[in-house]
């Protein structure tokens, strides 16, 4: 839930199905710090020459205003932001080492894009034996039919709670 992503000025906006995402999101950000759950924010990270950019357009540089998380979910003390430069929470972002290090059993996803870094995060969590959840109110993609197509694969083959 970065300005690159979710503001119509960012440099890869997802449209404007993702801002409607954001209260719903509030909302669960409210739940489960009130129940004094772990709270992790993935970041997409990018350095200027990274290889992405072959395939989409330049986003999300460290230290940039496209990199923050929006100011509407800034994340509270004590709160986790994990930064990342591949679709997969897990590629070489010590996120597995917090997971289990908190005895987490079951992890709730959200944010963009649900056919991209939610989908592959999701993956990532299912092969590691975590009961996963992605509230649909939650997930916004920038290609509707890719975000059906998300959807129903991570219910139908990951098995996680599609909501």
């Amino acid at each position: 839930m970065l300005n690159d992503f979710i503001d119509e000025n960012g440099a890869l906006y997802c449209g404007d199905t993702a801002k409607t995402i954001v209260p719903f999101i509030k909302q669960r950000l409210k739940h489960f710090r009130d129940n004094g759950d772990l709270v992790i924010f993935l970041k997409d990270t990018h350095e200027e020459n990274d290889r992405e950019f072959e395939r989409f357009p330049i986003h999300c540089l460290a230290g940039t205003w496209g990199n923050e998380i929006i100011h509407e979910l800034v994340p509270e003390s004590g709160e986790k932001v994990i930064s990342k430069r591949r679709f997969s929470g897990f590629y070489e972002t010590g996120l597995e080492n917090i997971l289990e290090d908190a005895s987490v059993n079951h992890v709730e996803v959200v944010g963009v894009c649900t056919s991209i870094c939610v989908m592959d995060t999701v993956g990532g969590l299912v092969d590691r034996d975590y009961n996963v959840s992605v509230p649909v109110k939650g997930v916004a993609d920038f290609d509707l039919q890719f975000h059906e197509f998300a959807l129903k694969r991570m219910k139908q083959t990951y098995g996680a709670m599609v909501l």
